[in-house]
């Protein structure tokens, strides 16, 4: 067991959803930890609420001397914290190492796949912590309630003996996990810049299923070569487990409790009150969340950054009757933009209103082979299938905010997509609806 105290970390990037989970727990442990961000967050707000004090923006002299440097893939080598790191040659750890080295403390769940990963964590960790096994969690969204003070938190470590964990494909570091149940809820190609081919993903899904003793697939057959030799439960909209009573809307959200609902059977916790704890679900942060209101519409915000997210998010919002669907998407990463831009545009063209703004560029910039690539590419695609339909070539959110706001009425629906932050938008319109009532 590692004596975390002896540890000193600096995590660069510390603001992200990933990486302050990680610092989080690291402080929790006795780590002495520090940190960066290029901007402010919420994120930064909760690891600041712990006792820590991260810095803004990225600075050379923030970088303790004596300290392992934790980056994720999201950090270039251009970053000036990590080129200070570098030329003193200290100890660079990728943020897939120290989550393995976390998860070896205890018998680990890890969820992985292209889409549900985290809200199939999360009801994993909501239902551990329901029945009073205490568990460790780590996070991509924040879990509300699941803090030590009751406000949300993408990452806890109790007392129990298992740890819940999000297992990241993006950049292959799910691959030092070893888990006891693995959980594999669907693969897709996402990450065009990692992947070069869904056969090239399916194999490292495989090498991450491999050492689990129990693992969890979908029922369809569909990754069935997953398996090597574990305990196989397959999951479905109705398997397993007694029925579902959830508060989380759509058909996706239903698979990914049957998800969670396998993984437990396979760690040999009884359904029964697991399916009555996910009934008190509270969803995730940024997964169909409930922002507020404007003029009476109903505002939400979701972080689907895939066409088969965006088509489940707006078929579950499809479930509330609403008089006019309008959805404002901000495509995320422009190579994920080139290869899926008609996708996005088939899948966004079931709203009855769509509002597209430019690409979030997150590690990304729009050179060499992704010269030229914006956001408009998907709105035209919207555009070739709306039927005549509105679609809002909008670029920015505070463009969208004027176009959009005053279209408002009782009844309808608007919900801002995207894994970038275009949750700002939909802050800024219930917002705006605050300030006229009050």
């Amino acid at each position: 067991m590692t004596d975390w105290s002896q540890r000193k970390l600096h995590f660069i990037a510390i603001g992200g959803a990933g990486m302050s989970g990680l610092a989080l727990v690291c402080h929790r442990l006795g780590a002495r930890v520090s940190g960066s961000d290029r901007a402010q967050s919420s994120y930064l707000e909760r690891l600041r609420a712990a006792g820590l004090e991260p810095r803004v923006p990225h600075n050379a002299d923030a970088v303790p001397p004596d300290a392992e440097v934790v980056v994720s893939t999201a950090v270039g080598e251009d970053n000036p914290e990590l080129a200070r790191a570098r030329e003193r040659d200290q100890p660079v750890l990728h943020r897939g190492e120290l989550l393995a080295e976390l998860c070896a403390e205890k018998r680990l769940l890890a969820v992985a796949g292209t889409h549900g990963k985290t809200t199939t964590a999360g009801m994993l960790a909501h239902v551990l912590r329901a029945g009073g096994a205490d568990p460790g969690f780590l996070l991509g969204g924040e879990l509300p309630g699941a803090g030590e003070d009751g406000d949300p938190a993408n990452a806890g470590w109790g007392a129990g003996e298992w740890v819940v964990a999000e297992a990241d494909e993006s950049d292959a570091s799910f691959l030092r996990l070893r888990p006891e149940v693995a959980v594999v809820t669907n693969v897709e190609l996402d990450h065009h810049s990692h992947w070069s081919s869904r056969a090239q993903l399916l194999e490292a899904f495989r090498r991450f299923s491999e050492p689990a003793q129990g693992l969890a697939l979908p029922g369809d057959g569909s990754l069935a070569g997953l398996a090597g030799g574990q305990r196989v439960l397959a999951f479905d909209e109705d398997h397993p487990g007694p029925a579902l009573d959830l508060k989380v809307p759509g058909r996706h959200n239903l698979l990914n409790a049957r998800a969670a609902l396998a993984a437990l059977d396979l760690a040999g916790f009884e359904l029964e009150s697991a399916a009555g704890a996910l009934s008190t679900f509270p969803g995730i942060l940024r997964r169909l969340e409930l922002k507020g209101h404007r003029n009476g519409a109903v505002i939400y915000d979701d972080y689907a950054h895939h066409p088969t997210e965006v088509a489940a998010a707006l078929e579950a919002l499809r479930e509330l009757g609403p008089r006019r669907l309008i959805a404002v998407f901000q495509p995320h990463l422009y190579s994920r933009t080139k290869a899926l831009a008609d996708r996005f545009g088939l899948a966004l063209a079931a709203a009855d209103e769509v509002g597209v703004l430019d690409v979030y560029p997150a590690r990304e910039q729009p050179v060499g082979r992704l010269a030229g690539v914006t956001g408009l590419a998907v709105a035209r695609a919207v555009a070739d299938r709306a039927s005549g339909r509105p679609v809002w070539w909008l670029v920015d959110a505070t463009r969208a905010e004027r176009a959009l706001a005053p279209r408002l009425r009782e009844g309808d629906v608007l919900v801002t997509i995207g894994a970038g932050d275009i949750y700002e938008l939909a802050d800024a319109l219930v917002r705006a609806s605050d300030e006229v009532a009050g």
